[in-house]
């Protein structure tokens, strides 16, 4: 027959155990999430989102649902840059299926991803790999609501304007978006920002050289980090620069201006 001072010491070893237990647990009960949109590209109607969920072992699912895909497996993979960018892969994942979805485990600490300089790409077959179905900008490069729009007014009788939106990214990166009215659909027009204003005397050096115009789409999109000396130059810093804008015709010579427009401490309005 057991002493009620035994039964009382075996039920304290017991509670102690427990707690002990208890207090080594160090899993988290519940594990972040993020979201980012993914916008057509190649083929129109496509669209989806990719989400990215924490793990407890310092790996991240990437699960990516597509919106009205074609019919077969799709490819995807997370590349490192931006969208508009052609980065390499830095990680192949799992194929779009028949359902429209797919999941993958990598082995990206949750923490890093949503700040990854990177992108999602969700290709047409492994046939097609340069068919974009739809992308999108994840971690640092997503785009923010800042952002500031500058004119680009016609020079001679070009009849080209139009207009060049600087968007602010997570990481402070710029992407630029240049929209043009009155190009010829079967030409492309370079673009450069240059040092100083359109009332400069001979003209700016250029400072960094933009992407080409399409002139089916009237639009160019370039991200930008630094000039083209490798100078670092974020959003914020644009917004006070001393620059201008050139969109030319043909080659970049100051004969083949055709559209401009002042930005950063030069816009007047």
């Amino acid at each position: 027959m057991f002493k009620p001072r035994k039964v009382i010491s075996l039920l304290m070893i017991l509670t102690a155990v427990i707690l002990l237990s208890g207090g080594c647990k160090s899993d988290k009960t519940t594990y972040s999430n993020t979201s980012y949109k993914l916008m057509v590209k190649d083929v129109l109607g496509v669209s989806g989102t990719v989400t990215f969920t924490e793990t407890s072992n310092n790996s991240t699912i990437i699960d990516i649902v597509l919106v009205n895909a074609p019919v077969g497996t799709h490819p995807a993979n997370l590349y490192n840059s931006t969208a508009i960018e052609d980065g390499s892969i830095a990680k192949p994942l799992t194929p779009i299926d028949a359902t429209g979805k797919s999941s993958t485990v990598v082995d990206i600490p949750y923490g890093t991803l949503i700040a990854y300089d990177g992108c999602i790409k969700v290709l047409k077959s492994s046939t097609e790999l340069t068919v974009v179905l739809a992308q999108g900008d994840i971690g640092g490069n997503v785009i923010t609501t800042t952002n500031k729009s500058y004119p680009l007014s016609t020079v001679g009788s070009f009849g080209v304007s139009g207009t060049a939106l600087f968007e602010k990214r997570a990481n402070g990166n710029t992407l630029v978006t240049i929209t043009l009215s009155g190009v010829i659909a079967t030409d492309t027009y370079p673009a450069t920002i240059n040092l100083g204003s359109i009332a400069s005397v001979g003209g700016g050096p250029v400072v960094k050289t933009l992407s080409d115009v399409n002139g089916t789409t009237g639009k160019s999109y370039t991200n930008i980090h630094a000039l083209d000396t490798g100078v670092v130059l974020t959003y914020d810093n644009w917004l006070v620069y001393d620059g201008y804008i050139n969109i030319y015709q043909l080659a970049v010579l100051p004969a083949n201006i055709i559209s401009q427009g002042n930005i950063g401490s030069n816009l007047t309005n």
